[in-house]
């Protein structure tokens, strides 16, 4: 049976829960994380989310991605791939913390300025952010179960802000 979308509304534990995953996170990668930062909705206080906390562990260059993976790997991390989307690792959620996504990325790849450049934008404007809760919970109800739908009808108000935010050439 596919799994429902559900969105809640604005959790205040959910940097709490960043910030014990991100402690984790650290004391396996040390010097290599040159930044781990909170993304996704969930990093957006007052907007509805997927329960599901989204974070980037930024390594300094691409070539520094395998050896964070042998880190990740050391603390029950597994790696799935970049999941169809270059410049971007994925790893599932090990036991015993709350469910997130972590994304190991180059500190200067697309990935990790999209992802913060489109938290930031959501952070400081009232108007996209209560747009992208409104268009949010109308697709959940719409593309119930639909996980692939639901993401895919997200993409154009996701663009647009990222058009405005970093240009053209996102």
């Amino acid at each position: 049976m596919p799994v429902q979308i559900v969105i809640s509304d604005y959790d205040p534990a959910w940097p709490v829960q960043f910030e014990r995953i991100k402690a984790h996170v650290s004391s396996a990668l040390g010097q290599l994380a040159v930044a781990i930062e909170h993304v996704g909705s969930t990093s957006v206080p007052e907007l509805a989310a997927k329960p599901i906390i989204d974070l980037d562990v930024a390594v300094p260059t691409f070539t520094d991605i395998p050896e964070g993976i042998e880190r990740l790997a050391s603390i029950r991390y597994e790696h799935r791939g970049d999941l169809g989307i270059a410049g971007r690792e994925a790893f599932d959620t090990p036991t015993g913390f709350h469910r997130h996504h972590l994304y190991l990325v180059a500190a200067d790849g697309r990935e990790f300025k999209r992802h913060v450049a489109f938290r930031s934008r959501l952070r400081r404007d009232d108007n996209a952010r209560r747009e992208y809760e409104q268009l949010k919970r109308r697709l959940a109800v719409e593309y119930a179960a639909d996980i692939a739908n639901y993401s895919i009808a997200k993409t154009e108000f996701v663009e647009r802000i990222l058009a405005e935010e970093l240009g053209t050439n996102h």
